[in-house]
This record gives C-alpha cells, sequence and structure tokens, in this order.
C-alpha cells in the first residue's frame, strides 16, 4: 500500500545560487518521498534579508526546475510567514518555555554559557536594551532513530544550550521557523545535510513545546570541496550550471552512492529522475563526507 502519509521538504536559504551540495541533498529528499509515493515540498527559508537577494530566490528555483525537481505544491517562503511565529513565540513566551535575554555573545562566552542576569528566570528585564528571545531547553539525554546513521544520542543543557528563536535584530531565527513550518505543513520526513544533526535534539523539544511530534529524520554526509571543507556559498561553492542538468544529476546520484549506468547521462532529465526513483538505495549513501 501507498504511504500517503509522508511529506517531505528541501528547504534552502537564498542566500546565493545552488550548488552542488544543495542539489545532492535536494535530489535525496526528493527521491525518498517519491519511492514513499509521498509529497516533496519546496521551503525558501528567507528570513534574514541583511544576507539575502530576489536574484538568488530566482536563481535556486531555476536550477530545481532545470533539474526536473518540481515540488508538489506552491513554493513557500519563511518571509510571509512573520504572523505565524510571532505567534509560536507568544505561545511559548506564555507557557514559560522561551524568555527575553539581552546578554551579549561575549559576555555568555564568558560565563560558558551561563546568563550574567539571569534572564532564564526573569529576575531582570530588558528595559530599552536590544534582547533576543530564547527557547527554554530542560536537560536531556535525547535519543532518536536516524534512517541513515541508526541510533543518535544527543544531551542538551538547559540555559547553556538554550537556541535563539528571534534575533536581537528582530530577525526570527532558523531554529523556530523551521519547526513552525515544518508543523504546519505536514512534513513527516526531513532529509537533510549531517551538518545540521547537532541542532536535532534541540528541535525536538520546540516541536513537542508546540504540541507536535518530530519528523523522521534522516541526515546525509555534505559534501566537501578539494580543501575538505563543507561545499557552501561562504566558501564560494561554484553555482550549478543549469545548462547541463543532466550531468548534474548523474554526478549526485554518484555522490548518494547510486549507480546509474553509463548511458543514463545521454537521457533527459526526466528518464534519469526516473530511473532513479526505481534504482533509490538508501543503504548505498556514504555515512561519512568525501
Amino acid at each position: 500500500m501507498a504511504d500517503t502519509l509522508y511529506r517531505g521538504r528541501f528547504a534552502p536559504s537564498p542566500t546565493g545560487p545552488l550548488h552542488f551540495g544543495s542539489l545532492v541533498t535536494a535530489l535525496a529528499s526528493y527521491l525518498e518521498a517519491r519511492i514513499h509515493q509521498g509529497q516533496w515540498l519546496v521551503r525558501i527559508e528567507d528570513l534574514d534579508p541583511l544576507r539575502e537577494s530576489p536574484e538568488a530566490t530566482d536563481s535556486i528555483l531555476h536550477s530545481l526546475t532545470c533539474h526536473g525537481l518540481i515540488p508538489d505544491a506552491p513554493v513557500r517562503f519563511q518571509s510571509a510567514r512573520h504572523d505565524a511565529y510571532k505567534t509560536a513565540i507568544e505561545q511559548l513566551l506564555s507557557d514559560g518555555l522561551a524568555y527575553r535575554c539581552a546578554c551579549s555573545r561575549k559576555q555568555l562566552q564568558q560565563q560558558q554559557g551561563k546568563h550574567p542576569e539571569h534572564c532564564r528566570e526573569g529576575h531582570t528585564e530588558p528595559g530599552n536594551r536590544p534582547f533576543a528571545i530564547r527557547f527554554a531547553l530542560r536537560d536531556e539525554t535525547s535519543h532518536w532513530p536516524d534512517d541513515l546513521l541508526g541510533p543518535q544520542t544527543q544531551r542538551v543543557t538547559a540555559e547553556v544550550d538554550d537556541p535563539v528563536i528571534l534575533r536581537k535584530e528582530g530577525f526570527y531565527a532558523y531554529q523556530l521557523a523551521v519547526v513552525v513550518d515544518d508543523i504546519d505543513q505536514g512534513i513527516t520526513d526531513v532529509v537533510r545535510g549531517s551538518d545540521l544533526l547537532d541542532m536535532t535534539a534541540q528541535q525536538q523539544q520546540i516541536y513537542r513545546a508546540l504540541g507536535a511530534t518530530p519528523p523522521n529524520w534522516l541526515h546525509i554526509p555534505v559534501i566537501l570541496n578539494e580543501e575538505g571543507q563543507k561545499l557552501s556559498k561562504q566558501n564560494r561553492a561554484p553555482a550549478l550550471d543549469d545548462r547541463q542538468p543532466a550531468a548534474n544529476l548523474i554526478a549526485a546520484l554518484e555522490a548518494l552512492g547510486q549507480r546509474p549506468p553509463a548511458d543514463l547521462n545521454q537521457q533527459p532529465v526526466v528518464n534519469i529522475l526516473t530511473w532513479a526513483t526505481r534504482h533509490w538505495q538508501r543503504e548505498a549513501i556514504p555515512l561519512t563526507s568525501r
């Protein structure tokens, strides 16, 4: 029977054009949705206008289209979701699960993450000073199964690890927005890079604080450049060449441990994705970056 409940997503930040590492993640999440006969969504995480541009958003969506990665619903833009994030923060504050914090990064570093103004207890009001809002974690050793990496364990410490959910500049933070939108869109399964693995235990507490069950997780290895650094816009990863989508998809499949036949790169994109869906082997994905 088809798993009609599966909903996955690809959620890039528009700080530059799509690069090969992002294509690998997009393709893996797309294929996981397809083999479960589920839905695959695209969400643009445009939360930081100081680092983003409309040109990057258009470029990312164009690249996905060129590579045949077409979402099953209209693209969502987080910049249009501020009211939802505000409501979630108000709920967390009301429930005592978030707090205002005017401490500087330097102050927190000097105190090994402890708040010199005891922000979490609400002993000091920020007044007219800029303040962030943080989620109030509880001490927890979190356990969950990763669909590729197997059993995972992470320890989070209250106060020291409390993530920012609203930045001092007034921008909503990734840790909050990603959870609010996953809940709202009914995301059941998240495929993403292993560089985000360390955020998982924190995010699971935020899901539960907002009354939701966390999704299933599948963390794939990040793609590295010749210097052994993660391919990223910060490391000037080159943009995908949208003129050769077939070659890009074949390379992405190979990076995911799949074995496309030699002549597949002569086929149209739709044929490559059809082959990839029929022959997808999650267990072939490498466990480490390379």
